[in-house]
């Protein structure tokens, strides 16, 4: 058997140990663009020299050893002959393939703001050979503007706080981490980063990139203001890496690859995990569904169906945050909890006995409950107790080993 890995990130890396895990004979063969390991999420860490690369690498340092994989470094997937069972890599090298994992991620897409794909200065902060370019330009600049904030934009204001920058933040909703937090929970970053000297500008969109001598010099934002920017970090988007797919039988949406639960495509030899399906992209998604991907290329039947995917933990600034399911109620028929004492912020919202989503700032102690309770949909409302009081033993049984199980009927 041969099993052939794309992309070396958080996906392809975990679909690695788990074949051979399940397989210690067969060959294994990766292929990524990448020739180091690194973690995406950390980025903003190694630009602000906080961590080295070695510092961001999430891998053992004897990992083709370790895991007998023959790793073909600095190669991009450019074909695949699924009638003959081949990736086609660098254009020509063709290699053969029992079992296909394809999970090579995604990549920066720039928004349709005018001229700002012919100006020089801008960049993605996706991946290490992007950040290495801004860290090298960013050193001379005085004028640096982030557009978009989300995640990647936060982090990457972050890393440039810690390089001693100044920068500007553009987003265009009306708060910061719009898919994480609510109004109240944003807020406490907001404030916490203009204390520190980012500037924040809110509810606006970047309508024109104007450039000088062939580099960017401002912004026009879509409020009338126009600030100066010589370099510009775009983080308002991403697109899945499938364009090697076109054409190759293998299904693929709006979003990127399709999967089913056991991470299997249309095709039954070829699977996909992480970014590059364009769903919940965020680091344990992808490592559950490569560990599941893995385990079924392996013939060991397992599903992704029990794992809840829409989770985020963020510590910006020393304020820790996490977030649950949905962070705002969709309309009045749901019902918010919360506990607000000023340094810490909780929030529950539910429906009918059952858990939706929840917002922890401040104090994340009560995570590792709610997440249980979402992600398996119990119904809360048989035990009577204040949400914020319900602790394991309340739906949960223990067995001899001090193992616990959930057991809905019995409850």
């Amino acid at each position: 058997m041969r099993y052939v890995v794309l992309g070396a990130s958080t996906a392809g890396m975990n679909g690695v140990r788990e074949l051979r895990r399940h397989d210690p004979q067969s060959e294994i063969i990766l292929v990524s663009k990448d020739r180091e390991i690194y973690s995406r999420c950390i980025l903003h860490h190694y630009l602000g020299g906080i961590r080295d690369k070695e510092g961001i690498c999430f891998a053992e340092p004897d990992f083709e050893a370790k895991y007998r994989v023959k790793w073909y470094k600095g190669m991009s997937c450019t074909g695949l002959d699924a009638e003959a069972r081949e990736v086609i890599i660098s254009g020509s090298i063709r290699i053969p393939y029992d079992r296909l994992l394809i999970a090579t991620g995604s990549r920066s897409s720039l928004p349709p703001v005018e001229g700002l794909g012919e100006a020089g200065g801008v960049y993605g902060f996706h991946n290490l050979d992007e950040v290495e370019q801004i860290k090298a330009r960013a050193l001379a600049q005085e004028h640096i503007v982030v557009m978009g904030g989300g995640l990647t934009g936060v982090d990457a204001a972050m890393g440039f706080l810690h390089m001693g920058k100044k920068v500007e933040l553009v987003e265009v909703a009306e708060r910061l981490l719009v898919k994480q937090l609510d109004k109240r929970s944003a807020s406490t970053y907001e404030k916490a980063l203009e204390d520190q000297g980012i500037r924040l500008h809110l509810g606006t969109g970047s309508r024109v990139c104007c450039g000088a001598d062939g580099n960017v010099a401002s912004i026009q934002l879509s409020d009338g203001q126009e600030l100066p920017c010589t370099m510009l970090v775009v983080t308002a988007g991403v697109r899945p890496n499938v364009d090697f797919l076109e054409g190759t039988g293998v299904e693929l949406d709006r979003f990127g690859l399709v999967i089913d639960s056991c991470g299997r495509t249309n095709i039954p030899e070829i699977f996909g995990a992480g970014d590059v399906t364009g769903r919940s992209p965020i680091w344990p998604a992808a490592v559950k569904q490569a560990v599941a991907a893995a385990a079924n290329m392996t013939g060991h039947s397992m599903a992704m169906d029990d794992f809840f995917a829409s989770k985020s933990t963020m510590n910006f600034l020393g304020i820790p945050t996490m977030s649950l399911g949905i962070p705002v109620r969709p309309d009045d028929t749901y019902c918010e909890t919360v506990e607000d004492t000023g340094e810490q912020y909780r929030k529950i919202i539910h429906k009918e006995g059952r858990i939706y989503g929840a917002i922890l700032q401040g104090d994340l102690s009560y995570g590792g409950v709610l997440t249980q309770l979402i992600a398996r949909r119990i119904d809360v409302s048989r035990v009577r107790k204040p949400l914020f009081r319900i602790d394991y033993s309340d739906f949960f049984h223990e067995k001899d080993n001090f193992e616990f199980y959930y057991d809905e009927v019995t409850r």
